[in-house]
């Protein structure tokens, strides 16, 4: 099991580079932000660019892998956000994860777009990672689409091989992942108890492995996140909670899990020294098995 640590980009970079920092220093393997103009967990919430963010990240640390949790087509292109990919896999030395999900609209309508059915935002999705996986692996890359589309795009340098993490909860996203993504991430789906929602991870770790061996992957090579934090629990209450449920989503099959930096109050309200204990105490245990 690898562990990750999210640092919400809500406060100015003075306060925030201890805290990478801290990512790197307590053991964690990960360390992420999310990509968003507004988030509508914080709508009033001062807010800060994830690329950026990364980029200053990269500078202060040296070891942890830092990634987006994750980035959406609601604002991004995929031709323009493949220079940041790419700045941000050379500018970390090849530590960077790059995390990709359908997002919600709240960023596609602050720029003015239409609002959209889940269906187009799922098709919408679609189009830009196919177009991003392209963009990794072409050159002149020339694509008329329905949401996105480039002329002759060059694409030089290279990327190293930078992760693409595909977001998924219900069934057709789990399993576009399965066919397009380097790995999975998920939050799993609404439920009001623990139980509930690792049944609804079970059922979704199926889809999953079903939808490998029909496409010709191997179902146990293949790197699997979890956001511990969407369930009806926020993971770092306690540390006996953390143990809990890193234990139940390595039992089905989950390879990474990832929580969030406690804040002072919700979302996410806990102690920071809730989190340097589970770093000294739980996460070495769980590691050793």
């Amino acid at each position: 099991m690898r562990f990750g640590l999210t640092i919400l980009p809500e406060i100015p970079w003075a306060e925030a580079a201890p805290r990478w920092r801290a990512a790197e220093d307590l053991g964690f393997d990960h360390a992420w932000t999310f990509d968003h103009l507004v988030w509508g967990g914080l709508p009033e919430s001062p807010w800060f660019g994830t690329t950026p963010t990364l980029t200053a990240a990269a500078m202060v640390t040296s070891t942890i892998r830092l990634g987006t949790f994750v980035s959406s087509p609601n604002f991004r292109h995929p031709v323009t956000f493949h220079r940041d990919v790419q700045s941000l896999d050379d500018i970390s030395g090849g530590r960077f994860l790059l995390g990709v999900g359908t997002g919600g609209d709240r960023d596609s309508r602050i720029l003015g777009g239409p609002d959209l059915s889940v269906k187009e935002r799922v098709d919408r999705f679609q189009e830009f990672v196919d177009l991003l996986v392209r963009l990794r692996t072409e050159d002149h890359v020339t694509s008329d689409g329905t949401w996105f589309s480039s002329y002759d795009a060059r694409t030089l340098p290279p990327l190293r091989d930078v992760p693409l993490i595909v977001a998924g909860n219900g069934p057709r996203s789990v399993r576009f992942a399965a066919r397009r993504g380097d790995a999975w991430v998920t939050t799993g789906g609404n439920a009001e108890t623990l139980d509930d929602w690792f049944a609804g991870l079970t059922a979704s770790t199926r889809v999953l492995d079903e939808a490998l061996t029909a496409a010709g992957r191997e179902p146990g090579g293949f790197d699997r996140y979890l956001n511990l934090d969407s369930s009806p629990r926020f993971s770092l209450e306690s540390t006996e909670l953390f143990a809990e449920l890193t234990g139940r989503a390595a039992e089905i099959g989950f390879t990474d899990v990832i929580t969030h930096w406690p804040r002072p109050d919700s979302p996410y309200a806990g102690d920071e020294a809730t989190l340097n204990s589970v770093a000294s105490d739980v996460i070495p245990a769980l590691r050793r098995g």
